[in-house]
C-alpha cells in the first residue's frame, strides 16, 4: 500500500505511466463529478461512485489479483482498512468477473488510512482492504 497526497503525484510518473495518468484524474475531478465509468486510457479507468460505508466489516478485507486500486473520495473522507494477505484465510472466493477476493484473520501489522482531503491510497494485490466506518 502506498498512501500519500495529490500534491505529490510527479513522484508516481516514473514508477507507473498507469499509475501516473490515475492520479492525474483525481487530481482534476471536480466534486460534482458525474457518477460513471471513466476511461483514462486502455489500461486504466476510474469508477466514480456514491456508497455509504458499511457499519459491520463482514465480507473482509477485498484484494485484487490483476488490478491495482487507486482510491480516493472526492467528496469527504473514508477509512479504510488495510492488511497484507499474506497468510490471511479466504473469506469468499475469488470472482474472476470482478477480480476480487474477500480474505479474513487480518495480520497484526493490518491497520486503516484515513483517505480523502487529497490523500490517496495505493492499493496493489498484495494488500487487503476495505471500507469501514
Amino acid at each position: 500500500m502506498v498512501v500519500d497526497t495529490l500534491k505529490n503525484i510527479e513522484q508516481y510518473k516514473g514508477l507507473s505511466p498507469d499509475i501516473y495518468a490515475g492520479l492525474q484524474f483525481l487530481a482534476n475531478a471536480k466534486s460534482e463529478i458525474e457518477l460513471g465509468i471513466y476511461q483514462i486510457n486502455k489500461n486504466v479507468k476510474a469508477i466514480v461512485s456514491s456508497y455509504t460505508t458499511v457499519d459491520k466489516f463482514e465480507r473482509g478485507y477485498e484484494s485484487h489479483k490483476n488490478v491495482i486500486d487507486i482510491q480516493y473520495p472526492i467528496i469527504g473522507l473514508e477509512r479504510v482498512k488495510w492488511s497484507p494477505i499474506e497468510n490471511m484465510n479466504v473469506n469468499i472466493p475469488y470472482d474472476e468477473l470482478k477480480d476480487r477476493t474477500f480474505f479474513k484473520d487480518p495480520s497484526k501489522q493490518g491497520t486503516h488510512v484515513d483517505i480523502g482531503n487529497g490523500i490517496f491510497a495505493i492499493m496493489y494485490p498484495e494488500d487487503g482492504h476495505g471500507p469501514t466506518t
